[in-house]
């Protein structure tokens, strides 16, 4: 879940070299904010590997209070610390919507770790007794996340400050990218409630998506969502009585799932396009 370059510094002339006059254009630093900070709200998604979720647990030394402080540390310097004390904040009220969840559905849950630039996880033995519990543990985030969004945006309207409409905008869009119809993002989970050929919908749509904006993470999302696809779809064919029961989910549940799932999207993508900022950086 749920639910994840290196930079060479340029060289320097010798000192027998004449140095190259300087060109105008758009300072180095600001041309990594803008690479850097997309990156940041992409690679949230990649902490919900299975692979994370398993070795988070055995690192004793870490906490919510700490990797959080942490997380700040890591993105003030993309944004600086206002921005970043919201973006963790968004992060925490996201991944919240999943502990919530899973404590409901009688699963322990951990309190979220965060790790910088792959946002933050929550280790769970399971995310359910079935594919309709599953759904409800990853519809549970971009719920939760959506609305702390969309508070924002009254304290936009009251002090006029585009702080909190981009800040608003950032929580739209980490929980619409979340909800991806691929695992193992949070709509993969909402997928395990459909019928299985919505899986290979979601992972076909997933590398349209990666083809028309190339992207390294997009690009790793894509080979595990693929990997997990193609998992899920043998588990399903061969697992028998014990499969057949985990999938077995009533007409009346799968609308509910899917109404929840579209509206989500619908909703994000009205939020985004209300607190869309455009800016330059033409004086950054």
């Amino acid at each position: 879940m749920e639910q994840r370059a290196d930079w060479l510094p340029p060289v320097s002339p010798t000192p027998l070299e004449p140095r190259p006059p300087e060109r105008p254009g758009t300072p180095p630093t600001t041309r990594l904010k803008r690479l850097v900070g997309p990156l940041a709200v992409l690679g949230a998604a990649l902490a919900k590997f299975k692979a994370v979720l398993l070795f988070l647990p055995k690192l004793k030394l870490l906490s919510t209070s700490g990797t959080m402080l942490v997380s700040i540390a890591a993105y003030s310097l993309i944004w600086g610390w206002p921005f970043a004390l919201g973006f963790v904040a968004l992060l925490l009220v996201h991944e919240m919507g999943h502990v919530f969840q899973l404590r409901r559905e009688g699963i322990e849950a951990s309190a979220p770790m965060f790790i910088p630039f792959l946002g933050a996880v929550v280790s769970a033995k399971s995310l359910g007794g079935n594919a309709l519990a599953e759904a409800r543990v990853g519809l549970a985030g971009p719920v939760l996340g959506s609305l702390g969004a969309a508070l924002l945006i009254p304290i936009w309207l009251l002090t006029g400050d585009d702080f909190w409409r981009a800040l608003a905008f950032t929580g739209f869009f980490l929980n619409l990218f979340n909800l991806l119809p691929v695992v193992p993002l949070d709509g993969g989970r909402a997928m395990a409630a459909m019928a299985p050929w919505m899986w290979f919908a979601g992972f076909a749509a997933m590398i349209a998506v990666a083809v028309a904006f190339p992207n390294p993470i997009i690009l790793i999302i894509v080979l595990f969502a693929g990997l997990e696809t193609w998992r899920r779809w043998k588990v399903r064919r061969t697992g028998g009585e014990e499969q057949e029961r985990y999938y077995a989910v009533a007409p009346r549940n799968r609308v509910l799932v899917a109404v929840v799932y579209l509206g989500l999207i619908a909703a994000l993508v009205y939020g985004m396009d209300a607190t869309h900022l455009t800016r330059t950086f033409a004086n950054a």
